[in-house]
C-alpha cells in the first residue's frame, strides 16, 4: 500500500490538475479523450508497467535496475540525468506556492486589489467591458470616467502581483537582476521540507504519502461542490466538454497527448523503477499498474471539471471567453486561480486552501523524485553495511546542489530560467527517447517473452500478450511517430507568447536535453571500446544480465554454475550489485 501511495503521489501532481484541462480545452474538448485514451494503453500503462516490474524483479534502483542488459545501462544514467533537472526546476512551483501561501495569511489579499508597492498606474480592478460600451446611459462608466482604448491598456492586479512582486520579472534571459530575499527563504524552507521527508528512506516517505496523496482530493471535491454553484459554471464545464471533432486530423493534438500522458505518468524518470525495487518480489505489480493509471487519468478528468467551472465563472463575471482567461502551466496556477479566489466569498479562506493543496500535490511529486535519484546514486556506489548515515548524507549533499541551482530561478530573469528547464530537460522528447529505449532493449535485446516469464514468476501468472507486443513493436512506434512530429513542427521557445528566446538560449534548452539523451548512445560505445574479443563475443557478454542473490532460486543448473563459479573477493565484488 506504500508502494501505491508513493506511486499516486508522485504521477499524480500538478501536470494533472492543470496541464490536462488546458490541453483538453485547446484540442477540441472531448475529442481529445481519443488519443489521449488510446496511447494510455499503448503507451502509457506498458511502460509504467514496464518499470515498475523491473524494479521489483532486479531489486535495484533507476540506474543498477539495467544490469538486465548492462550495455545499456546508460539508460539508467539517462533517467538519473533527467530527474535530477526535474528535481531542481520542478521545487520552483512550490516555492512559488509557499509564497502565495503565505500572503494568503490576510484579511484581504494582496492581489486583489492596486495601490501596493509594486503595483503601477495602469492597475486596474474593474474590467467589465460595458463600462465603455455606452458611456451617455451608462452611470458607472461616468463615475470612472474611462475609454475603451484606457481601458484595454489596464492591467488586472492579479497579473501585477505574479510579474512585480513574485517574479519582479527582468527583459531578457541576459539580463538576471538582483535576488528576492522572501524567495530565497522560501526556497529553503522547500528544501528543508523535502529533505526531513525522504532522509529516512521510503518508509517515512510512504507514510508521509498517505496525506499528500489523498488530501488533494479532498480539496478538489470541496473545490467542485463550491465551483459548480457559481455562475457561469455550467458554460465552462460545456467548454470543456464540447467536442471539436476536426481537431482530430491535427498532429498537434496526438503530439499533446503523447507528451502529457509520458509526463503525467512519470515515465522516464527512474523514480517508478526505484519505488518497483521496495516491493515485495511476488508482489501483483501487473494489478497496480492498471489501478495507477485509471487513478492517474481520473484524476486528470476530475480535475478538468473543478478548473473549468471555476474558469466559466470568471468568463461570466469578466465578459470575456473562456479562451482569454485559462492559460497552461504557471499562467493558469498563479493568475487564473487567484484571480478565482478574489471573486469568492471568504476569498482568504480559499485561496489558504487553494495554495495548501498545491504545496501538497507538488511535495509528494517532488521528495518521491529526490528518493528515485537517491537510490539510483547509492546503487552507483555500493557500500554494503553502511548504515543510514551514508544515505542521510547523500540526501543533504543532492538537496544542497539542487537548491544551488534553484539560486538562478529565483533572481529577476528566473522564469526565463525556469521555463528553459521545463521545456527541454525533462521535456516531451527526452521522455519519448528515454521510453523507446526501454521498450526495444527489454523487448529485443533482453527479449520480451523472456521478460513476461521473469514476470510470471513474480505475480503468479503472464500478463495479457497486447503487453508484449506493445513493448516490442506498438510503443516504440507511437514514440518514433511523436518523437518525429515534435522536431518538424519544432518551434524557438517563447515565454508569454511575447518574448522569443535569443538563439543562445535555445542552445541551452538543446545542452540540456542532450545531456540525457546522449547518454544512452555514448554508453554503448564506451562499453563496446572496452570490452575484448569480437564484436559479436563482446554483444554476447554485455547483454548477459548480471543477476542478484535473490534470483538464484529459479536459475538454470548452468546459469547457476557459471555465476557461482570460485574468483578472487575483488571479482566477486564487481560481479554482484547489492540489493537494496
Amino acid at each position: 500500500m506504500d508502494f501505491i501511495m508513493s506511486c499516486v503521489g508522485f504521477a499524480v501532481g500538478l501536470g494533472n490538475v492543470w496541464r490536462f484541462p488546458y490541453l483538453c480545452y485547446k484540442n477540441g474538448g472531448g475529442v481529445f479523450l481519443i488519443p489521449y485514451l488510446l496511447i494510455v494503453f499503448v503507451g502509457g500503462i506498458p511502460v509504467f508497467f514496464l518499470e515498475v516490474a523491473l524494479g521489483q524483479f532486479m531489486k535495484q534502483g533507476g540506474i543498477a535496475a539495467w544490469n538486465i542488459a548492462p550495455l545499456f545501462k546508460g539508460l539508467g544514467l539517462a533517467s538519473m540525468v533527467i530527474v535530477f533537472f526535474c528535481n531542481s526546476y520542478y521545487i520552483m512551483i512550490l516555492v512559488w506556492g509557499l509564497f502565495y501561501l503565505v500572503h494568503s495569511l490576510t484579511d484581504t489579499l494582496p492581489w486583489a486589489t492596486c495601490g501596493h508597492s509594486w503595483n503601477t498606474e495602469q492597475c486596474s480592478e474593474f474590467f467589465h467591458l460595458e463600462l465603455c460600451r455606452n458611456d451617455s446611459n451608462n452611470a458607472s462608466a461616468e463615475s470612472y470616467n474611462i475609454s475603451c482604448a484606457d481601458m484595454a491598456d489596464k492591467r488586472s492586479p492579479v497579473i501585477e502581483f505574479w510579474e512585480n512582486k513574485v517574479l519582479r520579472l527582468s527583459g531578457d534571459l541576459s539580463e538576471p537582476g538582483e535576488m528576492n530575499w522572501q524567495m530565497i527563504l522560501c526556497l529553503v524552507t522547500t528544501w528543508v521540507v523535502v529533505y526531513f521527508c525522504i532522509w529516512k528512506g521510503v518508509k517515512s516517505t510512504g507514510k508521509i504519502v498517505y496525506f499528500t496523496a489523498l488530501f488533494p482530493y479532498v480539496v478538489l471535491i470541496l473545490l467542485l461542490v463550491h465551483g459548480v454553484t457559481l455562475p457561469g459554471a455550467l458554460g465552462g464545464i460545456i467548454y470543456y466538454l464540447k467536442p471539436d471533432w476536426s481537431k482530430l486530423a491535427e498532429a498537434q493534438v496526438w503530439i499533446d497527448a503523447g507528451t502529457q500522458i509520458f509526463f503525467s505518468y512519470a515515465i522516464g524518470l527512474g523514480a517508478l523503477t526505484a519505488l518497483g525495487s521496495y516491493n515485495r518480489f511476488h508482489n501483483n505489480c501487473y494489478r497496480d499498474a492498471y489501478i495507477l493509471a485509471v487513478i492517474n487519468s481520473s484524476t486528470s478528468f476530475f480535475a478538468g471539471f473543478v478548473v473549468f467551472s471555476v474558469l466559466g465563472f470568471m468568463a461570466s463575471e469578466q465578459g470575456v471567453d473562456i479562451s482569454k482567461v485559462a492559460e497552461s502551466g504557471p499562467g493558469l496556477a498563479f493568475i487564473a486561480y487567484p484571480k478565482a479566489v478574489t471573486l469568492m466569498p471568504l476569498s482568504p479562506l480559499w485561496a489558504t486552501l487553494f495554495f495548501f493543496m498545491l504545496l501538497v500535490l507538488g511535495l509528494d511529486s517532488q521528495f518521491v523524485g529526490v528518493e528515485g535519484f537517491i537510490t539510483g546514486i547509492l546503487d552507483l556506489f555500493p557500500q554494503p553495511g553502511a548504515g543510514s548515515l551514508r544515505r542521510e548524507i547523500t540526501a543533504a549533499l543532492c538537496c544542497i546542489v539542487c537548491c544551488l541551482i534553484d539560486l538562478s530561478m529565483v533572481t529577476q530573469g528566473g522564469m526565463y530560467v525556469f521555463q528553459l528547464f521545463d521545456y527541454y530537460s525533462a521535456s516531451g522528447i527526452t521522455l519519448l527517447w528515454q521510453a523507446f529505449w526501454e521498450c526495444v532493449v527489454i523487448a529485443w535485446v533482453y527479449g520480451a517473452d523472456r521478460f513476461m516469464d521473469d514476470v510470471a514468476r513474480m505475480i503468479g501468472y503472464r500478463p495479457l500478450p497486447l503487453m508484449k507486443w506493445c513493448w516490442a513493436v506498438v510503443t516504440p512506434l507511437v514514440c518514433v511517430g511523436i518523437f518525429v512530429f515534435h522536431v518538424v513542427n519544432y518551434k524557438p521557445l517563447t515565454y508569454n507568447k511575447t518574448y522569443v528566446y535569443p538563439w543562445w538560449g535555445d542552445a541551452i534548452g538543446w545542452a540540456l536535453a542532450l545531456s540525457s539523451m546522449l547518454c544512452i548512445p555514448c554508453t554503448v560505445i564506451y562499453k563496446l571500446l572496452r570490452c575484448k574479443g569480437s564484436l559479436r563475443e563482446r554483444w554476447q557478454l554485455l547483454t548477459t544480465p548480471i543477476w542478484g542473490h535473490h534470483h538464484l532460486e529459479y536459475l538454470t543448473p548452468e546459469a547457476e554454475a557459471k555465476l557461482l563459479a570460485p574468483e578472487p573477493p575483488k571479482e566477486k565484488t564487481t560481479l554482484f550489485e547489492t540489493v537494496i
